[in-house]
Protein backbone atom coordinates (compact mmCIF):
# COMPACT_ATOMS: atom_id res chain seq x y z
CA UNK A 1 0.00 0.00 0.00
CA UNK A 2 1.79 2.98 -0.92
CA UNK A 3 1.30 6.65 0.59
CA UNK A 4 -1.78 8.30 -1.34
CA UNK A 5 -3.48 4.92 -0.59
CA UNK A 6 -3.08 4.99 3.03
CA UNK A 7 -4.03 8.94 2.82
CA UNK A 8 -7.34 7.76 1.54
CA UNK A 9 -7.95 5.28 3.62
CA UNK A 10 -7.44 7.44 6.28
CA UNK A 11 -10.33 9.50 4.90
CA UNK A 12 -13.08 7.14 4.01
CA UNK A 13 -16.03 6.09 5.64
CA UNK A 14 -16.17 3.39 8.19
CA UNK A 15 -19.01 1.37 9.31
CA UNK A 16 -19.50 -0.64 12.59
CA UNK A 17 -17.86 -3.40 11.79
CA UNK A 18 -15.04 -2.02 10.45
CA UNK A 19 -14.73 -0.09 13.23
CA UNK A 20 -14.67 -3.09 15.70
CA UNK A 21 -12.33 -5.20 13.88
CA UNK A 22 -9.61 -2.66 13.31
CA UNK A 23 -9.61 0.07 15.32
CA UNK A 24 -11.40 -1.09 18.51
CA UNK A 25 -9.80 -4.27 18.97
CA UNK A 26 -6.33 -2.37 18.38
CA UNK A 27 -6.94 -1.81 22.15
CA UNK A 28 -6.41 -5.42 23.22
CA UNK A 29 -2.91 -4.94 21.32
CA UNK A 30 -1.99 -1.91 22.82
CA UNK A 31 -2.74 -3.77 26.18
CA UNK A 32 -0.67 -6.61 25.89
CA UNK A 33 2.44 -4.48 25.28
CA UNK A 34 1.71 -2.71 27.91
CA UNK A 35 1.79 -5.74 30.15
CA UNK A 36 4.34 -7.92 28.28
CA UNK A 37 6.21 -4.54 29.10
CA UNK A 38 5.87 -4.02 33.00
CA UNK A 39 5.61 -8.11 33.70
CA UNK A 40 9.46 -7.93 32.20
CA UNK A 41 10.95 -4.90 33.36
CA UNK A 42 9.33 -4.13 36.80
CA UNK A 43 12.65 -6.03 38.58
CA UNK A 44 15.07 -5.14 36.37
CA UNK A 45 17.14 -2.81 38.87
CA UNK A 46 18.32 0.90 38.19
CA UNK A 47 18.91 1.31 34.81
CA UNK A 48 19.74 4.60 32.72
CA UNK A 49 18.88 4.16 28.93
CA UNK A 50 21.30 5.56 26.57
CA UNK A 51 20.15 7.27 22.98
CA UNK A 52 21.50 8.03 19.95
CA UNK A 53 21.26 7.75 16.17
CA UNK A 54 19.92 4.25 14.77
CA UNK A 55 22.46 5.25 11.95
CA UNK A 56 26.18 5.79 13.79
CA UNK A 57 28.93 3.61 12.49
CA UNK A 58 31.10 1.57 14.79
CA UNK A 59 34.16 3.88 13.57
CA UNK A 60 32.11 6.98 15.13
CA UNK A 61 33.46 8.53 18.15
CA UNK A 62 29.76 8.93 19.01
CA UNK A 63 29.78 4.76 18.56
CA UNK A 64 33.05 4.47 21.00
CA UNK A 65 31.32 7.37 23.71
CA UNK A 66 28.33 5.40 24.12
CA UNK A 67 30.19 2.25 24.53
CA UNK A 68 32.02 3.53 26.90
CA UNK A 69 29.53 5.23 28.80
CA UNK A 70 27.83 2.03 28.96
CA UNK A 71 30.86 0.56 30.56
CA UNK A 72 31.17 2.48 33.16
CA UNK A 73 27.67 2.88 34.14
CA UNK A 74 27.64 -0.67 34.72
CA UNK A 75 31.36 -0.78 36.93
CA UNK A 76 28.99 1.80 39.41
CA UNK A 77 25.65 -1.01 39.21
CA UNK A 78 23.70 0.47 36.89
CA UNK A 79 21.92 -1.81 33.74
CA UNK A 80 21.72 -0.01 29.91
CA UNK A 81 18.54 0.42 28.31
CA UNK A 82 18.30 0.98 24.25
CA UNK A 83 16.31 1.18 21.63
CA UNK A 84 17.58 -2.04 20.94
CA UNK A 85 18.65 -1.24 16.95
CA UNK A 86 21.58 -0.56 15.83
CA UNK A 87 24.30 2.36 15.74
CA UNK A 88 24.14 4.37 19.27
CA UNK A 89 21.94 1.61 20.55
CA UNK A 90 24.56 -1.28 19.80
CA UNK A 91 27.12 0.71 21.31
CA UNK A 92 25.10 1.17 24.37
CA UNK A 93 24.04 -2.49 24.90
CA UNK A 94 27.58 -4.01 23.75
CA UNK A 95 29.56 -1.94 26.41
CA UNK A 96 27.00 -3.03 29.00
CA UNK A 97 27.36 -6.60 27.82
CA UNK A 98 31.14 -7.40 27.29
CA UNK A 99 31.30 -5.30 31.24
CA UNK A 100 28.65 -8.32 32.09
CA UNK A 101 26.62 -5.76 32.92
CA UNK A 102 22.28 -5.88 32.31
CA UNK A 103 21.55 -4.84 28.54
CA UNK A 104 17.91 -4.10 27.64
CA UNK A 105 16.97 -3.81 24.18
CA UNK A 106 13.51 -2.20 23.86
CA UNK A 107 13.15 -2.58 19.77
CA UNK A 108 10.61 -0.83 17.95
CA UNK A 109 9.15 -2.47 14.46
CA UNK A 110 10.03 -0.43 11.32
CA UNK A 111 9.19 -1.47 8.07
CA UNK A 112 13.49 -0.49 7.40
CA UNK A 113 16.59 0.37 9.49
CA UNK A 114 15.91 -1.42 12.59
CA UNK A 115 16.52 -4.91 14.04
CA UNK A 116 17.63 -5.84 17.52
CA UNK A 117 21.15 -5.88 17.81
CA UNK A 118 23.28 -9.41 18.89
CA UNK A 119 24.51 -7.52 22.21
CA UNK A 120 20.98 -7.57 24.34
CA UNK A 121 20.68 -10.28 27.05
CA UNK A 122 18.53 -12.87 25.45
CA UNK A 123 15.59 -12.42 27.87
CA UNK A 124 15.62 -8.49 27.92
CA UNK A 125 14.47 -8.18 24.15
CA UNK A 126 11.12 -6.88 23.98
CA UNK A 127 9.16 -5.97 20.53
CA UNK A 128 6.87 -2.89 20.24
CA UNK A 129 5.08 -2.26 17.36
CA UNK A 130 3.99 1.32 19.08
CA UNK A 131 6.18 4.18 19.98
CA UNK A 132 4.06 5.88 22.75
CA UNK A 133 4.21 2.27 24.98
CA UNK A 134 7.80 2.09 24.15
CA UNK A 135 8.58 5.75 25.32
CA UNK A 136 6.41 4.79 28.55
CA UNK A 137 9.02 2.10 29.22
CA UNK A 138 11.82 4.26 28.78
CA UNK A 139 10.29 6.81 31.77
CA UNK A 140 9.17 4.28 33.99
CA UNK A 141 12.05 2.46 34.33
CA UNK A 142 15.11 4.64 33.69
CA UNK A 143 17.37 6.20 36.24
CA UNK A 144 18.71 8.69 33.82
CA UNK A 145 18.95 9.57 30.05
CA UNK A 146 22.13 9.92 28.42
CA UNK A 147 21.73 11.67 24.89
CA UNK A 148 24.08 11.11 22.43
CA UNK A 149 23.87 12.64 18.55
CA UNK A 150 20.74 11.69 16.82
CA UNK A 151 17.68 12.10 14.66
CA UNK A 152 13.89 12.77 14.96
CA UNK A 153 13.27 10.19 17.49
CA UNK A 154 16.27 10.74 19.80
CA UNK A 155 15.02 13.92 20.09
CA UNK A 156 11.56 12.91 20.04
CA UNK A 157 12.83 10.81 23.80
CA UNK A 158 14.82 13.77 25.56
CA UNK A 159 12.33 16.32 25.11
CA UNK A 160 9.05 14.30 25.68
CA UNK A 161 11.19 13.30 28.88
CA UNK A 162 12.04 16.94 29.77
CA UNK A 163 7.74 17.37 29.13
CA UNK A 164 6.98 15.32 31.83
CA UNK A 165 9.55 16.44 34.41
CA UNK A 166 8.70 20.21 33.94
CA UNK A 167 4.97 19.77 33.75
CA UNK A 168 5.21 17.77 37.11
CA UNK A 169 4.24 14.73 35.43
CA UNK A 170 6.79 12.43 36.35
CA UNK A 171 9.90 12.87 39.06
CA UNK A 172 13.04 14.48 38.06
CA UNK A 173 16.24 12.70 36.76
CA UNK A 174 19.48 13.37 35.19
CA UNK A 175 18.91 14.40 31.35
CA UNK A 176 22.53 14.21 29.99
CA UNK A 177 23.46 15.18 26.20
CA UNK A 178 26.83 14.11 25.13
CA UNK A 179 28.70 16.20 22.49
CA UNK A 180 28.80 20.01 23.01
CA UNK A 181 29.38 20.34 19.09
CA UNK A 182 26.42 18.71 18.07
CA UNK A 183 23.89 19.96 20.63
CA UNK A 184 25.35 23.96 21.31
CA UNK A 185 23.19 24.77 18.45
CA UNK A 186 19.68 23.71 19.58
CA UNK A 187 20.24 24.73 23.13
CA UNK A 188 21.63 28.33 22.44
CA UNK A 189 18.50 28.43 20.03
CA UNK A 190 16.54 27.87 23.54
CA UNK A 191 18.46 29.98 25.38
CA UNK A 192 17.94 32.57 22.92
CA UNK A 193 14.99 32.43 21.08
CA UNK A 194 12.54 30.18 23.30
CA UNK A 195 13.65 31.72 26.58
CA UNK A 196 15.38 35.25 26.07
CA UNK A 197 12.93 36.32 23.32
CA UNK A 198 9.59 35.05 23.52
CA UNK A 199 9.34 33.70 27.16
CA UNK A 200 8.48 30.29 26.09
CA UNK A 201 9.99 28.43 29.12
CA UNK A 202 11.47 29.88 32.28
CA UNK A 203 14.71 30.26 33.38
CA UNK A 204 14.55 27.10 35.51
CA UNK A 205 13.53 24.75 32.77
CA UNK A 206 17.30 25.07 31.50
CA UNK A 207 18.28 23.27 34.42
CA UNK A 208 16.23 20.35 33.59
CA UNK A 209 19.24 19.26 31.43
CA UNK A 210 22.61 19.06 31.22
CA UNK A 211 25.05 19.11 28.29
CA UNK A 212 29.02 17.73 28.22
CA UNK A 213 31.67 16.15 26.13
CA UNK A 214 32.57 12.62 27.61
CA UNK A 215 31.48 10.01 29.11
CA UNK A 216 32.77 10.06 32.19
CA UNK A 217 31.19 13.42 33.02
CA UNK A 218 27.68 12.27 32.00
CA UNK A 219 28.23 8.90 34.05
CA UNK A 220 29.44 11.04 36.89
CA UNK A 221 26.59 13.53 36.69
CA UNK A 222 24.06 10.49 37.35
CA UNK A 223 25.98 9.07 40.45
CA UNK A 224 26.17 12.07 41.94
CA UNK A 225 22.49 12.98 41.32
CA UNK A 226 21.73 9.57 43.36
CA UNK A 227 24.25 10.23 46.12
CA UNK A 228 21.65 11.72 48.46
CA UNK A 229 20.06 8.53 48.06
CA UNK A 230 20.27 5.32 50.41
CA UNK A 231 18.59 2.84 48.13
CA UNK A 232 18.77 4.19 44.27
CA UNK A 233 14.44 4.19 42.84
CA UNK A 234 13.73 2.79 39.97
CA UNK A 235 10.25 4.01 39.49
Amino acid sequence: MTGDDKIRQAFENKNWQEIKVTDSWQIFKIMAEFVDGFEKLAKIGPCVSIFGSARTHNDNKYYQLAEEAARLLTEHGYGVISGGGPGIMEAANKGAYEAGGKSVGLNIELPFEQFHNKYIDRDKIMEFDYFFIRKVMFMKYSQGFIILPGGFGTMDESFEAMTLIQTGKIARFPIIFVGIDYWKGLFNWIEEKMLADQHNINPDDLMLYRVVDTAEEAVDHITRFYNKYVLKPNF
